[in-house]
């Protein structure tokens, strides 16, 4: 049975890692949307906005599920078959950016192809 404090620890580094995947949904959306070239003056204000709350509120969301299918892939798969060192952490890294390419064309696919989103 795990302790308080590994229990604290586990949770402080699924919060890391979470809070990288909202970073990669984040920069997925700027991708995506590409720069931000409306102005920034009368009317256009609206549309710059409209631009950056888009990325962030989609961004985030596509975040959300790059975090819990890497979170599910850890507790389940990963957490098993590694320990904890510099080497695992980079391939974690990298499983992290596959489930972003995957997470990424399947928000391709729904969006572009399918017309769902």
């Amino acid at each position: 049975m795990l302790r308080k404090t590994q229990i604290v620890k586990e949770l402080i580094t699924y919060a890391a890692w979470s809070m990288l995947a909202l970073l990669l949904g984040m920069v997925y959306m700027r991708l995506v949307l590409g720069p931000n070239d409306t102005s920034e003056e009368g009317f256009w204000y609206l549309l710059h906005l409209f631009y950056d709350i888009g990325l962030v509120y989609v961004g985030f969301w596509i975040g959300v599920a790059i975090a819990l299918c890497f979170v599910l892939l850890d507790v389940f798969f990963l957490r098993k078959k590694m320990t904890i060192n510099p080497k695992n952490t980079v391939l974690r890294l990298v499983i992290m950016m596959v489930i972003a390419v995957i997470i990424g064309i399947i928000h391709y696919l729904l969006e572009k192809v399918i017309d769902v989103i």
